[in-house]
């Protein structure tokens, strides 16, 4: 069973990761670019300590190792899917987690630099980040499941889903009213 909505959120929280990296890296930019991207305007005139490379260059190294965290997590769920139904979910769940722990730093450091509205900013995004883990789990645990349930369970349901099909068409062909459970007639 594919995993799409896996493939999709994965891809998606690598392409976000990696266009910050990206943002945060560029010199003309920098921190309070990828800031404004995530929602909070800060005026980089303001806070010149955020420019420095000091501050740019590991949050970008930091941003890019989730991106490729969260792109790997997609090709493994790609390649991997057929052969395993947990396919990817360690490199999954270590890619969400380095993500909440990245954002951890980011809140932790714009509270140390005085940058006011960030903690808003990071809750939105841990909270997306939380509801996509949960939905790849999700969609995880229904296709093992899937896989797993009994021959038998799934054979008689559909054995008692045709009775019943087969016996309202008599009677519905027959003109006579179904007999329903509970006593009505």
């Amino acid at each position: 069973m594919r995993h799409v909505l896996s493939s999709v959120l994965a891809l998606h929280w690598a392409v976000v990761f990696a266009l910050l990296a990206y943002i945060c890296m560029d010199g003309s930019r920098g921190v309070a670019a990828a800031l404004g991207v995530l929602g909070l305007s800060v005026q980089a005139s303001r806070l010149p300590e955020l420019e420095n490379l000091a501050v740019r260059a590991p949050l970008s190294i930091a941003l890019l190792t989730v991106a490729v965290l969260f792109c790997w997590a997609f090709v493994e769920t790609l390649l991997n899917t057929a052969t395993s139904a947990d396919a990817g979910e360690s490199v999954a769940r270590i890619a969400f987690i380095s993500a909440s722990f990245l954002l951890s730093l980011i809140l932790i450091g714009g509270v140390a630099q005085g940058i006011d509205g960030l903690f808003m900013i990071v809750a939105i995004q841990m909270t997306a980040l939380l509801a996509s883990y949960v939905a790849v789990l999700a969609e995880r645990r229904s296709s093992f499941a899937a896989l797993h349930l009994p021959e038998g369970d799934v054979r008689a349901a559909s054995l008692m889903a045709m009775g019943a099909a087969h016996s309202s068409l008599l009677s519905r062909i027959s003109g006579r009213p179904e007999n329903k459970p509970g006593g009505r007639r």
